[in-house]
C-alpha cells in the first residue's frame, strides 16, 4: 500500500511544518467565515423555508385536483422541490447546528428541529454529525463506509451478496434512500444484518433486548407519522382519487431520494478517495484537515442545483466546516482549494456526472472479491 505524504503527521520536519501551515490556513478561513454568519443567513433560510412551504401547498393541491398529466406532473415537481429543500439545504444544515444561537432562528435549532424526512433526528445527529464527520472513511469508526449491502471500501470484508451491489444500489438503495438511512442510523440494520466487519455493529453497543427495542422505537417514531401523512392521510383526502394522490406522493418521495442519493454517494467514494485503517489518528489539526479533504469529493453544478444538493457539492468545505450554512460553503470554496494546492493536499472536484460515475466504478470494483483497483492510503 502507498502512503500519502499529505497525511503523514509523524514524518520528518518538512511534512509536519507543511501540515501545521495548512491547518493555520484552514483555521483562518474558518474564523473569517464564522464571523460573517448572522442575520443574512437567518433571512435566507427563512425565505427558502417559505418558498418550500409554498411549493408543498402548490404541489399537493395540483396533485389533488389534476385531471391530466401536465398538471399532475407540475404538482409532483413542486412537491419534490419542497421535499428536497427540507431534506438538504434547510434540514440537513439546521441539524448540523448552523443556526444555533442566532437571533430569530430558534425554529432551526439543531436540538429541537423537526426534519421533514423519515429520518430520526437524534439518531442522525449521533451517527452522522459525530461519528461520520469526526472519523470520515476510518474503518470501524465511520458507519458510512458501508451502507446496507453496499461495500464502499476494501476495509469491509467481501461477502457473496456484494456481487449484486451495483443493481442493489440502483434499484433498492437509491429509490428508498431516506427510508434506509433511518434503518441504518437507528441501529435496526445492526439488529438484522450487521455491518460485515468483525465488530459487527455500527450503532448499537450490543444486541441486548433493551437496545433492540430502542432501535425499533427510534425508527418507527419517524416512519409511522411520516408515512401515514404521505401515503394514507393525503390520499384519503382525495376520496375516489386516492390512487392518483398516492402515486404523486410516491413519485415526489422517490425523486427526493434519487437526487439525495446521487448527491451523497459522490461525497466519499472513488478509487482516488483516501480511506484509513482502524487505528488511523491525526497527529495535529492540520493532519486532521488533510484527512478530511483527501477522503472527500466535490463536484461542480450550477447554483440552483447546488441549492437542491444542500451545498453538498461543496462536500470538502462541509467536512472542514460542518456548522457553516451552505451559502458560506460556496463562498469559501475557492479559498479552501487554494490552501490545499498551496500545501500539497489533494482537492478533488469534477462534474457531477464524472464524480457519480467514479463512485459507481468504485462500487463495481468492490463488488468483486479480488477485483479492487485504485490506491488505498494508510497513515504512517
Amino acid at each position: 500500500m502507498q502512503t500519502s505524504p499529505a497525511l503523514n503527521a509523524t514524518a520528518p520536519n518538512p511534512h509536519a511544518v507543511r501540515l501545521r501551515r495548512f491547518g493555520e490556513a484552514i483555521d483562518q478561513i474558518k474564523k473569517q467565515a464564522e464571523a460573517a454568519v448572522g442575520d443574512e443567513d437567518v433571512r435566507r433560510v427563512k425565505r427558502l423555508d417559505l418558498f418550500s412551504r409554498a411549493m408543498e401547498v402548490t404541489g399537493r393541491v395540483l396533485i389533488h385536483v389534476s385531471f391530466e398529466p401536465v398538471t399532475f406532473t407540475a404538482g409532483v415537481v413542486a412537491l419534490w422541490l419542497h421535499k428536497q429543500l427540507q431534506a438538504t439545504e434547510i434540514g440537513h444544515t439546521a441539524l448540523h447546528g448552523a443556526y444555533d444561537k442566532l437571533p430569530g432562528a430558534e425554529r432551526y435549532a439543531s436540538r429541537t428541529y423537526s426534519w421533514d424526512t423519515p429520518i430520526d433526528e437524534e439518531s442522525w445527529r449521533a451517527g452522522h454529525n459525530l461519528r461520520h464527520h469526526h472519523h470520515t472513511n476510518v474503518a470501524g469508526r465511520d458507519p458510512d463506509i458501508h451502507f446496507g449491502p453496499v461495500r464502499l471500501t476494501p476495509r469491509t470484508p467481501w461477502a457473496p451478496h456484494n456481487r449484486f451491489q451495483v443493481p442493489l444500489a440502483l434499484f433498492l438503495l437509491f429509490p428508498n434512500f431516506t427510508f434506509l438511512m433511518n434503518f441504518h442510523f437507528t441501529g435496526v440494520h445492526d439488529v438484522y444484518f450487521g455491518n460485515g466487519r468483525k465488530e459487527r455493529l455500527d450503532v448499537l453497543p450490543n444486541l441486548s433486548r433493551e437496545n433492540i427495542l430502542l432501535a425499533h422505537r427510534r425508527a418507527f417514531r419517524k416512519y409511522i407519522p411520516y408515512y401515514l401523512k404521505n401515503y394514507v392521510f393525503f390520499p384519503l383526502l382525495a376520496g375516489p382519487h386516492f390512487a392518483k394522490v398516492l402515486l404523486g406522493n410516491w413519485l415526489a418521495e422517490t425523486m427526493r431520494d434519487l437526487y439525495s442519493a446521487a448527491t451523497i454517494y459522490c461525497g466519499h467514494v472513488g478509487e482516488d478517495v483516501t480511506d484509513y485503517p482502524e487505528d488511523a489518528h491525526a497527529g495535529s489539526r492540520g493532519a486532521w484537515y488533510a484527512m478530511e479533504v483527501e477522503a472527500t469529493n466535490n463536484f461542480e453544478v450550477s447554483r440552483p442545483l447546488s441549492i437542491l444538493c444542500g451545498g453538498l457539492d461543496r462536500q470538502i468545505e462541509h467536512h472542514l466546516f460542518p456548522r457553516l450554512p451552505p451559502e458560506r460553503l460556496r463562498q469559501v470554496a475557492p479559498l479552501v482549494r487554494a490552501a490545499c494546492e498551496a500545501h500539497g493536499v489533494r482537492y478533488k472536484t469534477a462534474s457531477w456526472g464524472a464524480t457519480l460515475r467514479k463512485a459507481f466504478r468504485r462500487i463495481a470494483q468492490l463488488s468483486q472479491k479480488d477485483g479492487v483497483a485504485g490506491v488505498v492510503r494508510d497513515m504512517a
